[in-house]
């Protein structure tokens, strides 16, 4: 039988929202252990923690189309009535990210210590990061496993399992990282993490297993449309990357005081984009099974309820951020020079979560359509008329931290434009899910 969404309400969306919500804190949380636990060995340790968790996460961030993509044809399928080839779609997508994660995992462990030289330019840290990719890069085929199964349950309107998965792995990793740290040193981080993400991607595949009626073989076919979505939000991920890194170059260039302050901030906005993301999820989910089932109409309505309680829940995170900016700003900082160069950006990034409520709905709906094309070709328009153009002319004026945020600002504004436009009209509704 067809999913119907007779109603959108606030409970149909925060219920998928707010475990899809612990999915996305509990990595940032483990890695703030991590690094706490690791920051008592010594700097040295610590810089080589930096270079390998950042070889880790940039290999793996590229590939989330794992999940957003399954999601999206998983719903789609899930939404006209066809649960189990909604599920196939994650057996499909699980042998995508067994066969690049053993790739990915092949090279980081041969190149691991020229990597990490590249990265550090230190013999020493790149001897001690490169042991330390030695070993996680076994967790690399895991995680992308992981990202699949988030996607497949996504899919089928099921993110409790995937919130008890993730913290049945964490829990365990998160209290083996002391005990395999004061063992091992360094390296323990790494088996810490192996072990976490191993039981993780374990819960994944005993669920896939359980849920799974068809054939388990490898689809050329099936896997194809997946990469070719793939490679549209790999670029759009290519593209944030490119932005933020300027940014953070520009703000270096500035000074010391500029670049901490703007650290400040840039890992705020990570924190408000990850809460929004969830309802981003809430939002694909929903709107790949509208589409499914055949109902546009149910479609733009998943699209204007979520956007509606997404600007109201950005409206009382700026509220708070606006009227808690120096008891917020304090937690990072007693620096008066640091505090200082916040004051005026502080109030664009005010705006810019006004804004992110709507894009990031959207964003969420459009991804739930398989519209991956045009917020493609969106962002990369943004970063080259928006971004690039507003953060380098603030080095070139002297802008400062608040021009490196006008930028950002810039960013926002024309993906919040574009987004509002294509969502009005109602282009990405005839999206087709191309199937084998």
């Amino acid at each position: 039988m067809t999913p119907e969404i007779r109603e959108i309400s606030a409970r149909t969306i925060f219920s998928l929202a707010f475990p899809a919500l612990g999915v996305l804190a509990a990595m940032p949380l483990y890695l703030l252990l991590d690094t706490a636990v690791i920051g008592r060995l010594g700097s040295a340790e610590l810089a080589a923690l930096a270079a390998g968790t950042t070889v880790q996460s940039t290999v793996t961030t590229q590939l989330t189309f794992l999940s957003y993509g399954t999601t999206a044809r998983s719903s789609r399928l899930y939404g006209q009535g066809q649960r189990d080839k909604a599920i196939a779609e994650g057996v499909q997508a699980t042998w995508v990210g067994l066969s690049v994660g053993l790739i990915l995992a092949t090279i980081v462990w041969v190149f691991a210590y020229p990597i990490a030289l590249g990265l550090t330019g230190e013999p020493d840290t790149a001897e001690r990061s490169a042991a330390w990719l030695h070993v996680s890069a076994f967790a690399i085929p895991l995680t992308l496993i992981v990202m699949a199964g988030n996607g497949w349950l996504r899919g089928i309107q099921n993110t409790k399992w995937p919130l008890y998965f993730t913290l049945a792995g964490v829990v365990p990793g998160a209290v083996a990282i002391p005990i395999f740290v004061d063992m091992w040193g360094l390296v323990g981080s790494a088996a810490a993490n192996v072990l976490g993400v191993t039981i993780t991607a374990s819960c994944f595949l005993v669920a896939l297993r359980r849920q799974h009626r068809g054939s388990w073989r490898p689809k050329w076919a099936v896997m194809k449309r997946q990469l070719v979505l793939g490679r549209d939000l790999i670029l759009r991920s290519l593209s944030f990357q490119v932005a933020f890194i300027s940014a953070a170059a520009v703000a270096a260039r500035v000074s010391v005081v500029a670049l901490a302050a703007h650290q400040i901030m840039l890992q705020l906005w990570n924190f408000i984009t990850l809460v929004l993301d969830s309802l981003a999820i809430a939002a694909q989910t929903l709107t790949g099974s509208a589409l499914g089932s055949g109902n546009t109409d149910n479609a733009r309505k998943v699209g204007q309820k979520v956007t509606l309680y997404s600007m109201i829940f950005s409206l009382g995170l700026a509220a708070v951020f606006g009227i808690g900016a120096g008891a917020i700003q304090g937690i990072f900082t007693s620096e008066q020079a640091v505090l200082e160069q916040m004051q005026t950006p502080w109030w664009l990034l005010l705006i810019m979560i006004v804004l992110g409520g709507v894009v990031f709905a959207l964003d969420g709906v459009l991804l739930g359509a398989s519209d991956a094309v045009f917020l493609r070709n969106l962002t990369i328009l943004s970063v080259l008329l928006g971004f690039l153009p507003g953060v380098w002319i603030s080095h070139l004026v002297g802008g400062g931290l608040t021009g490196i945020w006008i930028g950002l600002l810039s960013f926002i504004l024309i993906r919040f434009v574009g987004v509002i436009l294509r969502f009005k009209s109602m282009a990405w509704a005839t999206t087709e899910l191309v199937e084998s």
